[in-house]
């Protein structure tokens, strides 16, 4: 057995997870596990304070997400990425100089040729193109010194983009262009160079301009790219066809929308095309009609399905103790539309029978999504979960034990799903089983009640951080009374007013905290799908239109669903008659006899009618082919791959927001200012400062509404910048300050 530390933590330091703190004093960080002097290094010293933090977690002294929650607030992500670094490269690799390219693109013609545009006023782009050279290469040609640049004096007819703008300008110059090309359409030679086919797609600039409505998008930028918003360029997602707009700049179009809430396309219109382009670095993001159309051509010339499963993959890996549990839920996407013939569900949060499409999503204890499954069709979640979610989760979770340490222990599971009462069923329990899958569900129909002498108060660890205390009790048992019923481990727990609930476990080697635990935090998911129909809605459409589902597939006969109607509608009524009848019958003086009679003459009638009725239903077949139905009664799908591609930028979104607020958390008094902090820090207005020397582009934000807000921003700046993250098409590096 391993020797405990003693817990020794010295005055003042902070403290991370159970064993490790950190001391900063006298311009010296010190790292201590429990008493001892693990490691020290100068105040700013980043390398070495990267490498401490690494081999502490190597070394198992503390975990990810205890430095992600403590006050240093480093994103899980990055301590992946440093964790890694050290594993590959060695400790050298953090004090190794950072490596510069040389190039060797231009001979001494070429550098003549764009020195003299370069002098003659003709931005970097244009000079680049004239002399047939690469837009970046130039730039970084100009940064270097190899090409000298010099800068013509600021006149009354400058161009736009020569000194800082400001919006009445750029206002005044986006109106202007509507006269020609279109409004804010300013670079009209890359446009009609686009059109003919002379170039791929629109250089990404940036120009230098104050107040740019919604710039703090840009503060969101790492994090998108982080999880994964480009990933898919060239492999799963592109655009055949050249035009002005390529498919980055689509991605993070559609990126952007989600995190300053533009909920659908057609709410770019209400967005000042020219400003919203300045932060993608083009002169305006498309119209409504172009992105639907990018959109859809994306998804078609693609493939949105592998880019979802890639993107699963890659989340789960780095957290996989999360992705050990995984949380699955279905929710109703209620569709209004007629091009589409989708089938009627029941829809808990309106309490009716609406037509729609299932969407079953499957995230981790946080509420982070990992992929979702669309069902226009579906037999519930069950079906859905063997069939279509259990393989790709076979796939894709890491840290399954081999089929030899299956075999070598019975009990021990591959990963746990965690669902509603819906899944409480012993068939899916043991479909599941035989895959060595546990599950954890709510008991249904739970009418016994255990002696409070049972229960015991214990602690139990909250999914993201922090304890709680509950009273709990736990028996082994099995689902129903058959002989094949899979034995299971019933865990209850008993709240303040003596209420019982039961919760039932396939992971019998899990102990009854961690069942307890994880089943109480599926209430994220509720959260996460109220959150998401808010602010990013994930029930709207991007495109609209429907196709057909393949005729083999089977759905509800209409013809047996007609005649179940009639047979309910029959029984209504005699029930009806039956309750006049007595009343007529308990009158004084008898009643009616002839109204007597015809209501038992009715009654009848009925009956014989509904016996003819069953009988033609036990002939008619309760699920047919979707090719044997009527034209006019095939269900019909709404577009699936754009629906994919769009659920998974919005995925990522919500995760990059996520991101954003764990490094906001820690310096705010209540952690749920974090997130409407977030919200106001991307529509917020910026100025943008582009250094073609430098090769940076700087990042002004405003400051925000109270000085704890602005106090949180800058420590999230901090963090930001510690990334030297490069924009992924100018690769210029982002700097963010506050105005």
């Amino acid at each position: 057995m391993p020797q405990l530390l003693l817990q020794g933590f010295p005055d003042g330091a902070i403290r991370i997870g159970s064993t490790v703190s950190v001391l900063k004093k006298a311009d010296r960080v010190t790292y201590f596990v429990g008493s001892d002097n693990y490691f020290s290094h100068a105040f700013d010293d980043e390398s070495g304070s990267r490498f401490a933090i690494a081999t502490l977690i190597i070394n198992g002294h503390v975990r990810a997400c205890d430095v992600e929650q403590s006050e240093i607030g480093i994103a899980h992500r990055t301590l992946m990425h440093w964790t890694r670094q050290l594993s590959e490269h060695g400790p050298g690799s953090f004090y190794r100089p950072r490596k510069v390219r040389s190039g060797h693109v231009f001979t001494d013609e070429k550098v003549a040729e764009c020195e003299k545009l370069l002098t003659e006023g003709a931005t970097a782009a244009s000079a680049a193109r004239v002399a047939q050279v690469g837009e970046s290469a130039l730039r970084k040609a100009i940064s270097s010194g190899r090409v000298r640049k010099s800068v013509p004096s600021i006149s009354s007819n400058a161009s736009a983009d020569s000194f800082d703008t400001s919006k009445s300008d750029r206002s005044r110059l986006d109106a202007r262009a509507s006269e020609g090309m279109g409004t804010a359409c300013t670079r009209a030679d890359e446009r009609i160079a686009a059109a003919f086919g002379l170039i791929k797609g629109a250089t990404t600039r940036f120009e230098h301009c104050l107040d740019v409505q919604m710039g703090g998008l840009l503060t969101g930028l790492p994090a998108l790219c982080a999880n994964g918003l480009l990933s898919g360029l060239g492999r799963h997602l592109s655009l055949r066809r050249t035009g002005f707009y390529e498919a980055m700049h689509i991605l993070l179009v559609l990126g952007f929308m989600a995190l300053a809430r533009i909920r659908r396309p057609e709410g770019l219109r209400h967005v000042p095309p020219g400003e919203l382009g300045k932060v993608v670095g083009l002169d305006r993001v498309p119209e409504v009609k172009t992105l639907r159309r990018k959109v859809a051509r994306m998804a078609n010339d693609g493939d949105p399905r592998a880019w979802m499963q890639d993107l699963s993959r890659a989340w789960m890996s780095s957290d996989p103790h999360e992705a050990g549990y995984l949380y699955v839920d279905g929710h109703v996407r209620v569709y209004h539309g007629t091009q589409a013939n989708l089938p009627r569900r029941y829809v808990s949060r309106e309490k009716l029978c609406l037509r729609g499409t299932t969407d079953y999503w499957v995230s981790d204890a946080l509420g982070r999504p990992f992929f979702v499954v669309s069902q226009p069709l579906t037999d519930g979640m069950a079906q859905t979960l063997i069939d279509e979610i259990v393989p790709e989760l076979i796939k894709s979770v890491p840290l399954q034990p081999s089929e030899e340490e299956l075999a070598a222990n019975p009990l021990l599971h591959r990963f746990v799903i965690i669902c509603d009462r819906e899944g409480a069923t012993n068939r899916l329990f043991s479909k599941l089983w035989e895959q060595r899958i546990g599950v954890i569900s709510y008991r249904k129909n739970v009418k016994d009640v255990w002696p409070e002498s049972e229960f015991s108060t214990v602690e139990v660890a909250v999914p993201g951080g922090g304890n709680t205390k509950m009273s709990l009790a736990s028996r082994q048992t099995k689902m129903g009374v058959s002989a094949s019923s899979l034995p299971v481990l019933e865990v209850r727990r008993l709240s303040q007013t003596g209420h019982q609930t039961a919760i039932i476990s396939s992971a019998m080697l899990l102990e009854n905290p961690v069942i307890a635990g994880r089943m109480f935090s599926r209430w994220c998911q509720e959260n996460f799908f109220g959150y998401m129909m808010q602010h990013y809605d994930i029930d709207g459409l991007v495109q609209y239109g429907a196709e057909d589902i393949p005729g083999t597939l089977q759905v509800i006969n209409p013809a047996r669903r007609e005649l179940e109607r009639l047979i309910s509608h029959n029984r209504r009524r005699i029930r009806k008659l039956h309750a006049e009848l007595g009343a007529e019958s308990l009158k004084n003086d008898g009643g009616d006899i002839q109204a007597r009679a015809e209501m038992v003459q009715d009654i009848q009638q009925l009956q014989s009618d509904t016996h003819r009725l069953r009988e033609q239903r036990r002939d008619t077949p309760r699920k047919v082919p979707i090719e044997s139905l009527p034209e006019e009664l095939r269900p019909r799908q709404l577009m699936p791959l754009t629906k994919m591609l769009s659920d998974t930028v919005k995925m990522i979104a919500y995760r990059a927001e996520t991101a954003v607020v764990g490094l906001l958390k820690p310096h705010l008094a209540k952690d749920e200012e974090a997130r409407a902090l977030a919200r106001e820090l991307f529509v917020s207005s910026a100025d943008l400062v582009p250094d073609e020397q430098d090769n940076t582009l700087t990042v002004r934000v405003h400051r925000m509404a109270s000085p704890s807000h602005d106090k949180a921003v800058r420590a999230l700046f901090n963090e930001l910048n510690m990334l030297d993250f490069q924009h992924p098409q100018t690769n210029a590096k982002l700097i963010y300050e506050l105005a």
